[in-house]
């Protein structure tokens, strides 16, 4: 679902993300170099998936039963992708983003819900979150590429065509409508999280206890704690320094989305513009270096990330109130070229 492959730096449980990095810390590292630990097995299977390089490190008493349950969850994520990339024709979105102009057309339970929860978001961010954003991310350059100037008459032709408001379910007959042609989702701000919790909720029913799930980086999950702790410790990476740590948070049954404008980019006159988009101004968002959200659930801070990045930390406080779980983290350029930490809890 992401426009451009994740760079594959992957070492024991190192896990290098598309934007903002996101590394397990070194006292993890150390642990999951062991082949047992207090009488646990470690296993670790990863694939590619998503665009983005899903992992798993798993531990518990039965080494084939741990990877059997890694096999299957990220098998999970393989039909996700089938589902909900907006980049494989014959997926269930693509299918919607064809015809549900002039609609409306039925689609399964599974999707309408992910659907659902999308603009409900939209809604209660008055719009900061959007699925409908993928004409703005084509008029950038940023679908399949690596972002352009567009001209005001090719945003204004974008924004004709962004909104949630044009998109109409209907729960009772499970239906997507869009109320003109052209509209477009784009489910790169949710399905990776989504993805996540569907990871964890199949690890949890195989009766995995303790692990370690990733999305690329951008997109991480806590299940329990690896032996010996309390939670996972995971560090996010310098937004200015790739080289450079800036902060350890611990998750325990606890999920970290991360985004950042380092991660898709490009510069024109020595401005950049990033891939974030405002769907409400149909610019890239500036003024934020990259935005931490700690939730109980990844969906929740998948969509979170996007929307307290697009507020920013001033008008994210009010609505971080209606989202008691959240925890958000904002790194800022400062005057001086460097970064400040805002935090909101």
């Amino acid at each position: 679902m992401d426009i451009m492959p994740a760079a594959r730096r992957f070492v024991i449980s190192v896990i290098v993300g598309l934007s903002v990095s996101i590394i397990v810390s070194p006292a993890v590292i150390v642990s999951a170099q062991r082949v047992h630990h207090e009488g646990l097995l470690r296993v670790e299977e990863t694939r590619y998936a998503m665009g983005c390089l899903y992992s798993i490190v798993a531990w518990g008493e039965d080494r084939v039963r741990l990877r059997q349950a890694a096999l299957t969850a990220l098998d999970e994520v393989d039909r996700l992708d089938r589902l909900l990339s907006n980049y494989k024709a014959e997926s269930e979105l693509s299918r919607i983003n064809r015809e549900a102009w002039p609609g409306p057309v039925v689609t399964d339970a599974e999707t309408f819900g992910l659907l659902r929860t999308a603009f409900d978001y939209s809604r209660r961010s008055d719009g900061a979150f959007d699925m409908t954003v993928g004409p703005l991310m084509r008029a950038w350059g940023f679908f399949r590429g690596e972002g352009r100037l567009p001209g005001e008459a090719g945003i204004r032709e974008a924004m004709a065509r962004v909104s949630h408001g044009h998109v109409h379910l209907d729960e009772a007959k499970m239906t997507v409508a869009f109320d003109r042609p052209g509209i477009e989702l784009d489910p790169g701000g949710i399905a990776k999280g989504y993805a996540v919790d569907c990871v964890a909720a199949i690890l949890r029913k195989a009766g995995v206890r303790r692990a370690l799930i990733s999305a690329g980086g951008s997109s991480v999950y806590g299940l329990g704690a690896p032996p010996g702790q309390r939670a996972w410790p995971v560090t996010i990476q310098d937004p200015l320094d790739s080289r450079r740590m800036a902060l350890t948070v611990r998750l325990h049954d606890q999920a970290l989305s991360v985004s950042g404008s380092a991660e898709k980019f490009f510069e024109v006159d020595g401005r950049r513009y990033s891939h974030i988009m405002d769907p409400r101004t149909g610019y890239p968002v500036e003024g934020v270096l990259s935005v931490a959200v700690i939730s109980d659930r990844g969906i929740d801070g998948d969509a979170l990330d996007n929307v307290f990045f697009v507020l920013g930390p001033g008008r994210s406080r009010e609505l971080r109130k209606s989202f008691p779980a959240a925890q958000v983290i904002f790194f800022l350029p400062t005057e001086s070229g460097g970064w400040r930490k805002e935090r909101i809890e």
